[in-house]
C-alpha cells in the first residue's frame, strides 16, 4: 500500500489533529503518500482531497477541533454519494483509509471496506460511548473542561447558598456526568444507565443543607430520562433551596487537548497506519488495561461496556 487518505467524521474531539499528525507522519516515515480528505465523507464525495506532507501537520498537536475539518453526510448514506465517494477514491488512487470518528463514521468505513477499500477506525468521540475501547479521544480532555467549570460553578453557588445542576454531554453514555462527578465531587451523578433516584437526591441535600452544608453539585448526562427543567423544579419543590442550571454544552467539546488525549492520538495514529502496511482491513484500534488493541470492526461496534457500579458506588460514599 502506498497511497492512503485520513479524515475526521461526526462530532468533533480534542485530539483528532494529534491523530492527523501521527497518521500522516507514520506513513511518510514508512515511504507511503498521505492526502487528507476534508469534510469527512461529504468531503470525499466531493472530491475535496489534498496531499499531505510533514510540514502539514506542524503545529497542530496541541490544537483542538480538526484541521480537517469534519460533516456529517447524508448523502454518503445513498447508493449515489456512495458509489460517487468510492469513485473519488480511485480517482486520487488511495488505497485504504483512516477515520477518526464515532460509531456511525466506522459504519461508513466498514462499508467503503466491503466496496473493496481497506478501512482502520481511530475512536474520536468526547462520549467515550465505544465499549471495545477504555478511552476514546477527546474523552480526557472533555472531563477536564468539565472540572474547570465546576470548580467556577461551586464558587458561585456556595456564595449563594443554592444548589446547581449542572448538565454535560454524552449521548446515552454517562461516563463525562460519572468521571466529573466523581474528580469533582459532586453531591449526586444522573447517568443513563441507572434510574434517577430524585427522592433520595432531595433528602441528601435537606440532610447537607441541616449540618450546615452551603450548597450541592447535581452532575447530570444529558441521556438521563428526567429533563434537567425537570430536575431543577423537583429539587426546588421538595427541598426549596434555590437550584439553578448549567448546561454546558459544546464548550466541552472545544479546547487543547490534554496530555493523555494527545499520547492516545499518537498511538492510536501510528497503530492504524501499521495495519493498513500488514493488509488489515476493517478493524477498529483502541486502549484496553493500557495496551493497544484492534478487533474486526462489526465486534467492536457489537460489544456493550459492563456498568460502572463501582465508580458510582464511590461517588455515592465519597459524596455523603
Amino acid at each position: 500500500m502506498k497511497r492512503i487518505g485520513v479524515l475526521t467524521s461526526g462530532g468533533d474531539a480534542p485530539g483528532m489533529n494529534a491523530a492527523i499528525r501521527a497518521v500522516v507522519r507514520t506513513g511518510i516515515f514508512n515511504g507511503m503518500e498521505v492526502c487528507g480528505i476534508r469534510r469527512g465523507y461529504e468531503g470525499m464525495i466531493d472530491g475535496d482531497i489534498v496531499e499531505m506532507d510533514i510540514s502539514s501537520v506542524s503545529d497542530i498537536i496541541q490544537r483542538g477541533g480538526t484541521i480537517l475539518r469534519t460533516a456529517r453526510s447524508q448523502r454518503f448514506m445513498t447508493p449515489e454519494g456512495f458509489d460517487r465517494a468510492v469513485c473519488m477514491l480511485e480517482n486520487f488512487k488511495i488505497e485504504g483509509i483512516v477515520v477518526i470518528g464515532g460509531d456511525g463514521s466506522f459504519r461508513g468505513g466498514a462499508d467503503l471496506t466491503k466496496a473493496g477499500v481497506p478501512f482502520i477506525g481511530i475512536p474520536g468521540t468526547i462520549d467515550n460511548d465505544l465499549a471495545y475501547t477504555d478511552y476514546t479521544l477527546g474523552f480526557d480532555t472533555a472531563v477536564n473542561t468539565v472540572l474547570g467549570a465546576v470548580s467556577n460553578i461551586r464558587d458561585t453557588s456556595s456564595s449563594h447558598g443554592r444548589t446547581t445542576v449542572i448538565e454535560v454531554m454524552g449521548r446515552n453514555c454517562g461516563d463525562i456526568a460519572l468521571y466529573a462527578g466523581l474528580a469533582g465531587g459532586a453531591e449526586a451523578i444522573l447517568i443513563p444507565e441507572e434510574k434517577p433516584d430524585i427522592k433520595g437526591i432531595c433528602r441528601d441535600i435537606i440532610s447537607g443543607k441541616n449540618r450546615g452544608k452551603l450548597h450541592s453539585i447535581i452532575m447530570r448526562a444529558e441521556g438521563v430520562g428526567i429533563t434537567s427543567e425537570e430536575l431543577v423544579k423537583a429539587i426546588t419543590d421538595k427541598t426549596g433551596s434555590e437550584t439553578k442550571l448549567v448546561v454546558l454544552g459544546y464548550i466541552q467539546r472545544g479546547g487543547s487537548p490534554t496530555a493523555a488525549d494527545r499520547i492516545l492520538a499518537s498511538r492510536l495514529g501510528c497503530r492504524a497506519v501499521e495495519l493498513l502496511l500488514s493488509n488489515s482491513a476493517s478493524r477498529a484500534v483502541g486502549v484496553s488495561g493500557g495496551a493497544l488493541v484492534d478487533y474486526e470492526i462489526t465486534e467492536a461496534l457489537g460489544m456493550t461496556r459492563p456498568k460502572s457500579d463501582r465508580l458510582m458506588e464511590l461517588a455515592r460514599i465519597l459524596s455523603i
